[in-house]
């Protein structure tokens, strides 16, 4: 018997669209989360059902039931008291399109991934890769659940530990699939000097930072406060004793809400100086044009971001502002993942040429 296999080019464009279709699904989730959040309606549904769930109330009796759920949690009777089912369904809406799509990307990644494993089309490198991604993604509904519970008995809103977990989780899973695209991609490997690769995955982590350090902001609503710049309460580093006056004092950096945006600012100009220097520095070395016009871009959209977290700051973080600076933070992300991948590429094959074609017999 001889194995035939079919060309793999058709293979490797399925792949990569799949993997992009679900990305694109991840950004948006980020998005309408960060919208439930900025609605404050992440406490409106109180029971986790992955199954049964998937369908909203669909009369009135049901309706009446989800709300006096709602209503037996702090959130209501300190923040919501009074409200309307009216008003409750508009809070209710956010929280379970946000529930769904989460579980429409679960399917829309689960599915194809058994079907392309049927098919023999992935190369064993691949397969571990989107095994761990499969894996991430199934501890994400667990830690939506986690966040959500925080808010249900002692607190009015979520912990801002959890919420910053669930966020940075969300967009490691999105780093990964980005990373594997780049991987399975023809693209071949940057010449850059040592220094720079060493810089952009210092810029990827720094990232990561800003990432966790916006999340505990908007689990604190430390946007709506401190709203002048570049001066903070009152001068461009506020005094000691104000940053640190909680004990233990480590708890100031994840709680107390000067801190926690002053962190996020010092974050800020950080990670820009060093995409300025990063960008001198590809630009006067002899790296190839691809990996200078990578520095160029990044440093663009982190001017970008920058620009729009000021913005979004002075202004006390409305809705379109605050969606447009989270936005922008994907797209950053995009290109600090893909700048670190080309750079940190070594000359060894790409994994999109491990992949096969489907296995015919013949005899």
């Amino acid at each position: 018997m001889a194995a035939v296999s079919v060309p793999q080019a058709p293979n490797l464009r399925s792949v990569r669209w799949w993997l992009m279709a679900v990305a694109v699904m991840i950004a948006a989730m980020v998005l309408v989360g960060g919208a439930t959040r900025l609605t404050e309606s992440g406490l409106s549904i109180v029971e986790w059902k992955p199954v049964t769930g998937t369908l909203p109330p669909l009369n009135e009796a049901q309706w009446t039931a989800a709300f006096d759920g709602y209503k037996a949690i702090p959130q209501y009777g300190q923040m919501n008291a009074g409200m309307s089912l009216d008003e409750f369904k508009s809070i209710f809406w956010w929280e379970w399109s946000h529930r769904l799509l989460g579980r429409v990307i679960g399917v829309a990644y689960l599915l194809p991934f058994l079907w392309f494993l049927w098919r023999g089309v992935l190369g064993p490198e691949l397969k571990r890769r989107l095994w761990g991604i499969f894996g991430l993604g199934a501890l994400q509904g667990a830690v939506g659940w986690w966040m959500v519970a925080s808010g249900l008995s002692q607190r009015v809103e979520v912990s801002q530990y959890r919420l910053a977990t669930h966020l940075v989780l969300a967009l490691l899973i999105f780093a990964g699939i980005v990373w594997t695209l780049r991987r399975i991609g023809e693209t071949l490997p940057s010449a850059a000097p040592l220094r720079l690769k060493i810089t952009a995955w210092a810029l990827l982590a720094l990232t990561f930072v800003q990432l966790y350090l916006g999340a505990l902001v908007a689990g604190l609503r430390a946007g709506k406060i401190y709203n002048t710049w570049p001066d903070i309460d009152g001068g461009f580093i506020p005094s000691t004793a104000r940053l640190f006056f909680d004990v233990p004092w480590w708890r100031n950096l994840f709680e107390n809400t000067l801190t926690v945006q002053f962190e996020h600012r010092m974050v800020a100009y950080t990670l820009f100086v060093l995409a300025v220097l990063h960008a001198v520095d590809a630009a006067r070395s002899r790296a190839d044009r691809a990996a200078i016009d990578g520095a160029l871009w990044l440093l663009g959209v982190v001017a970008l971001q920058a620009t729009l977290g000021i913005l979004t700051l002075l202004n006390q973080a409305p809705m379109d502002l605050a969606l447009a600076h989270q936005a922008v933070a994907i797209i950053v992300l995009t290109f600090v993942v893909s700048h670190a991948e080309r750079l940190t590429r070594s000359q060894r094959e790409p994994i999109g040429q491990a992949i096969g074609g489907a296995v015919t017999q013949s005899g």
